[in-house]
């Protein structure tokens, strides 16, 4: 049995600490903040309640593996998992709109169909097929085993089958996701559609390989999910689970640094003061945070994926609202840009700012938990930003409500007051100085979507969370902290679940 000191208690962290107790070792978290969850927190006021992170869980499979092998209780007896429906509706620039159905394809062929006309639903039917195609090549090497030491596999070949395209008499296959919307979706909200899937991850689909298909597909095989009572329930749950396992949790405990000695860890420095000894230590936290706390030594060599740093982050405002929601009204609503390609310029241009309209999602759960009554609506309005933007609160969250008013016709005449959250807040819960927010892990591209394996250099030191193998997003966090603890109980052979 082995003492293992783990840094932070995100989601991904949680994981591995569940799994690493139940394997017989000590395991004490230490989080510099007050509570647990990282990017999952709430926020509530005069009765109502918002998730100030994720508000839709997509392959909650992840989650029911870490209750299933860390005991008898499924999550489903500890959660109430419900699957949306529709999906998502989408408001297109052009005023199109368009509810897809859950988990259907068939469902989606039809709406696709009815609203932007054949062959639309085919053509994203046969999108959805090759992005299967992606999913099976990558699932593995990407989601279910350690990162590879010859990483490089990965980096060199898209392996989305991209159908090929006649242009300039030359024959051309896409490369990047845009590519693939102009050129085998050939419908421009098809193609916004398809562009949203990476935005809503920080990514410009312009530059994002044509593999980032793999991130609608995950939706429109797999399902989104909603946690009733929001999914800060999720991360209760986990907490619970941690617990019910003997994890020690130690809250308001920072640690300033991480203790070498002989080439491997011998324990943490805390803020309090002293040192607490410690064979193993798993960091959930961010790249340039672990550089500080390893004192500057480097623990990624010069043939390792280099830990990802800086990208986006997000806008978020919480909308207490009279009167109930409308009956029949989306979980989810995306309200396209009316300028897709002025917004990308703002977003991931040399100098990016916060678009003057922006794509902006909508939540509107059906959740009697997150209201005082009835007669009350709680709503959620988000926007991706650069990370370290400053955006007058005020000023930008009127940008939010006039796009989402596209959709919810009066929003401002029922507005009670709204909570507004910025790059800084995201920083503040996850300790990411930029509040920047990893996207998951992709193939291609030269490997710059790749993250930093969960193994170092220095013995005993391991990562786990969005910043490191595989990627961000609730899903990942919870596969991170399976390999994490397989490379500790098992070893360097560790090669994945079977």
């Amino acid at each position: 049995m082995a003492r293992i000191a783990v840094i932070g208690a995100g989601m991904g962290a949680m994981a591995a600490a569940a799994r690493l107790a139940v394997a017989g070792h000590r395991v004490v978290v230490y989080e510099r903040t007050g509570t647990y969850g990282g990017a999952l927190g709430r926020f509530e006021r005069d009765g109502f309640s918002f998730d100030t992170g994720p508000g839709l869980l997509p392959l909650p499979a992840v989650w029911r593996d870490l209750f299933v092998k860390t005991g008898r209780e499924p999550l489903e007896s500890c959660v109430e998992l419900v699957q949306v429906d529709p999906s998502a509706r989408h408001v297109f620039a052009d005023g199109t709109e368009v509810a897809l159905p859950n988990a259907s394809r068939a469902g989606v062929v039809e709406a696709l169909d009815a609203a932007l006309g054949q062959p639309a639903g085919r053509r994203w039917s046969d999108f959805l097929v090759r992005a299967r195609e992606a999913w099976d090549r990558t699932r593995r090497p990407l989601l279910e085993e350690p990162l590879w030491p010859n990483w490089e596999v990965l980096a060199e070949r898209d392996p989305y089958p991209s159908v090929p395209h006649k242009r300039l008499l030359r024959t051309r296959r896409a490369g990047t996701l845009a590519e693939v919307g102009a050129w085998e979706l050939r419908d421009a909200r098809l193609s916004a559609l398809l562009g949203c899937h990476a935005l809503a991850y920080g990514l410009d689909p312009r530059t994002a390989p044509a593999n980032t298909a793999v991130l609608p597909y995950m939706e429109y095989a797999f399902g989104m999910w909603y946690v009733r009572g929001g999914l800060r329930e999720l991360a209760r749950a986990v907490y619970e689970r941690c617990l019910a396992r003997r994890v020690e949790f130690r809250f308001d405990a920072e640690v300033t640094g991480i203790v070498e000695k002989d080439g491997r860890v011998a324990g943490v420095e805390l803020a309090e003061g002293g040192l607490v000894q410690a064979e193993l230590v798993v960091a959930g936290v961010a790249p340039d945070v672990l550089g500080r706390l390893c004192g500057g030594v480097p623990v990624r060599g010069a043939g390792d994926v280099a830990p990802q740093r800086g990208g986006t982050s997000r806008l978020t405002v919480h909308l207490a609202l009279r009167g109930r929601r409308a009956e029949g009204a989306a979980h989810r609503t995306v309200v396209h840009a009316p300028d897709a390609e002025a917004e990308l310029d703002a977003l991931f241009g040399p100098e990016p700012f916060m678009p003057g309209r922006p794509t902006v999602t909508v939540l509107r759960p059906d959740d009697p938990a997150l209201v005082p009554d009835a007669d009350h609506e709680a709503v959620t309005l988000t926007s991706v930003v650069p990370a370290r933007a400053t955006p007058d609160a005020e000023e930008a969250a009127g940008r939010l409500v006039d796009a989402a008013e596209r959709a919810m016709p009066g929003l401002r005449d029922r507005l009670l007051w709204r909570e507004v959250r910025t790059p800084a807040d995201v920083a503040a819960a996850t300790g990411v100085a930029d509040g920047a927010i990893p996207a998951p892990a992709l193939a291609a591209a030269g490997g710059r979507l790749l993250h930093a394996a969960n193994s170092t250099r220095t013995e005993g030191l391991f990562t786990v969370g969005g910043w490191s193998h595989p990627g961000g997003g609730l899903p990942h966090a919870g596969m991170s902290g399976a390999l994490v603890a397989g490379l500790v109980v098992e070893g360097p052979e560790f090669r994945g679940s079977q």
